[in-house]
This record gives structure tokens, sequence and C-alpha cells, in this order.
């Protein structure tokens, strides 16, 4: 049996939807045909392009501060959870205020843009990058030992010096970029604001010596015994695969 919200949907041609037409034919959106789909198909894929189209960047595609700051809150929440190590990246282009001036905006949105590419290339399907805002972007790893940090983010900032970009102009330039990171604290339940702000901490860090480096906050791993995480967790009998 149908819900009354959907049998008493209005038709089509009753509703303003040119914008939200426009807004995803821009972007690229496939929509079925609004004379021949039914009402509520045609709504459903137009509510789904726009919620999608909402958590994305319209200049890189990546997904915005938005959709990464509820990804870095289910992180934080593994990981209090797990145990299990996750490091927030944060990656800052440097000098980007002359590339603008220099080059002209276009020639900056291009930048950004390969600078997007470059990093979404370097990053593993688990993994997400996003653009946190301007010439700033973020990236959350799960499960990167401490370890491999460093190693890690020296690989995408080499990447990034290694590949020239080519401008409207034809004329090519190499840019750099600052890394800065912080591991999530493990079976703590924190909070997105401060596992971003530590992160942008080793951040400033990179870019007060020198740019083009990368700054990680040592990790500190905690050890919780068998009998604490039951504590923590409400558990009674502990279980061997929680180990």
């Amino acid at each position: 049996m149908q819900s009354t919200a959907v049998t008493s949907l209005p038709a089509l041609h009753e509703l303003k939807l040119e914008q939200a037409l426009s807004l995803l034919q821009h972007a690229g959106y496939p929509l079925p045909s609004l004379s021949d789909a039914p009402v509520q198909t045609v709504l459903q894929a137009l509510i789904d392009g726009l919620c999608d189209l909402s958590l994305r960047d319209a200049l890189t595609g990546l997904p915005n501060r938005r959709h990464f700051r509820a990804v870095v809150e289910r992180e934080i929440d593994r990981v209090a959870r797990t145990g299990e190590s996750a490091l927030l990246l944060v990656i800052d282009i440097d000098h980007f205020k002359h590339v603008n001036d220099t080059h002209g905006h276009a020639a900056g949105d291009l930048v950004i843009q390969t600078i997007g590419q470059r990093l979404a290339e370097c990053v593993r399907p688990m993994d997400t990058v996003a653009r946190f805002g301007g010439e700033e972007f973020a990236m959350v790893l799960p499960n990167c030992h401490p370890a491999y940090g460093e190693a890690v983010a020296e690989r995408i900032r080499r990447t990034v010096e290694g590949h020239a970009i080519r401008l409207p102009s034809g004329q090519e330039i190499h840019v750099t970029v600052s890394v800065g990171g912080a591991f999530a604290p493990q079976w703590v339940r924190s909070s997105a604001a401060l596992w971003t702000e530590r992160a942008d901490l080793q951040l400033y860090c990179a870019k007060t010596e020198g740019r083009n480096r990368v700054c990680l906050e040592q990790s500190v791993v905690s050890s919780v015994s068998s009998e604490e995480k039951c504590m923590l967790f409400g558990v009674t009998t502990w279980d061997d695969s929680l180990e």
C-alpha cells in the first residue's frame, strides 16, 4: 500500500523544478525523462542528485568540508571503539597567492583542480580526500599505522612537487604543498574540531619551518587491557576477536 505522502505527490508540472534540474544538468548528473518516468522516480533522482551535489566541492569534485567533517566524526567513533589508528592530514598549497597574482585566478583554479586530482590519486579507496576550503585540502587515512605516517605524508608531498602544471597560457609551473598531520587518540572519544586543530598546528609548523615539508604530531600508542575495554564498552565476557 502506498503511503499518503506518495499518493499525494503533485504532478511534476506543478512543481518549480527548473533550478534544481539546471544545477544537476550543469553538474553532469543523468536524470530520468520528466515525461516518461513516474513522478516518484523523478523526485527521488532529484533528491539523490541534490544531496550528492551538496556534499561535493564544485571546483574539484572532491568531498567538501561538510562531507569531510561527517567522515572525521565517523572515524573518531571507529578509533574509539576499535583502538585502530587513523591519520588526519591537512595540506596547504604553498605561495598560492603568488600564483593568483602572477598568472590570474583562472590559473589558480586550474592549480587547485590539478592538485586535487593528484591527491585523489595518492589515496586508497578506503581513504577520503576533500577540499577543505580555499587552497587547503584534508585527508583521513583509516588503519594507517604510526610507523608509516611520515612515509605516507612524504609520498603525497613529493607527488605534488614532482608534477608540472600546464597553465592555460601554455606555461608550466611547479607548486609545492605543506602537510601537517595528527593521529586520532585510540580508545578515546575526541571530537572532529580537536583532531583537526591538532593537525592544523602541525601544518603551521610546516609553514613556519620553510614550507614544502611534512610535520606530524608524535603519535602516542595507547595500551588498554581487556578488563579496561570491558569497562569502556560494558562487555561482561570479553571476545578474543576484539583483541
